[in-house]
């Protein structure tokens, strides 16, 4: 049934702000509650060694007031491996990022990494965590991944907002191909990275059995301009057909 993809709303970006500055403003305790009141079906936090935005504390401050679903997203690292096991979130979203990377610009390569990850995911799942693997569209990469023991598979959606603008059907091609071989390998799908009240409902509309989209910069940067109780709704209403 269409109209069940979740909207989970990744934080990171508040608690920059915050940083910028000291203190606790704006709180990012209170933005995590907020969101959820405003109809977000999830929070997602991404810490990074240098916690130059989402600190580690914050993830263990967060985890109390979740009444929907928690995402962590990172690197497994031995130090986040013990901040997630130490949570318990409803989700981890395991994400090959260098410690000094801006942001998320890749997917795994799970076929050279599969020994890795398939560690990874047993160790998360044995704690009952549900896991994901950011990866791209190729397709034996998917394949890879599904053999990893993971939940789902997050396709990295960055190169089909760079090229929306220039052609709709183009640009969602690949994701559709790489959607249906992750449902054909059993595997869960979400999507990240880049998604916008512009290019967010074709790509909604055309991989109909996506289960969750993480949003983060693009959603709160519309939340300067139109608030974040607004920006919330028409983000879910892009997700609805």
């Amino acid at each position: 049934m269409k109209g069940m993809t979740k909207l989970s709303v990744n934080i990171n970006k508040i608690a920059t702000i915050r940083n910028a500055r000291g203190g606790n403003i704006p709180d990012v305790k209170l933005a995590a509650i907020n969101c959820q009141r405003f109809g977000a079906d999830g929070i997602t936090v991404h810490p990074r060694p240098d916690e130059r935005h989402i600190r580690y504390s914050d993830v263990v401050d967060i985890k109390p007031v979740i009444t929907t679903e928690l995402n962590i997203e990172g690197y497994p690292s031995p130090e986040f491996i013990k901040l997630v096991l130490s949570v318990i979130p409803n989700q981890v979203t395991l994400v090959p990022d260098p410690p000094g990377a801006l942001t998320s610009n890749a997917g795994w390569d799970a076929v050279k990494n599969r020994k890795f990850l398939t560690e990874t995911v047993k160790v998360f799942r044995e704690h009952g965590i549900r896991c994901s693997i950011f990866i791209d569209t190729d397709t034996a990469n998917i394949r890879s991944a599904a053999d990893t023991g993971t939940d789902r598979v997050e396709l990295y959606t960055e190169p089909y907002a760079r090229s929306y603008p220039s052609g709709h059907e183009a640009a969602v091609e690949p994701f559709v191909i790489a959607a249906e071989a992750a449902r054909a390998a059993g595997l869960g799908l979400n999507a990240g990275h880049d998604l916008s009240l512009e290019n967010l409902k074709y790509f909604s509309k055309n991989i109909p059995w996506l289960m969750e989209v993480s949003i983060g910069h693009a959603l709160i940067s519309d939340a300067l301009y139109l608030g974040l109780e607004n920006a919330i709704m028409m983000y879910r209403r892009q997700l609805i057909l």
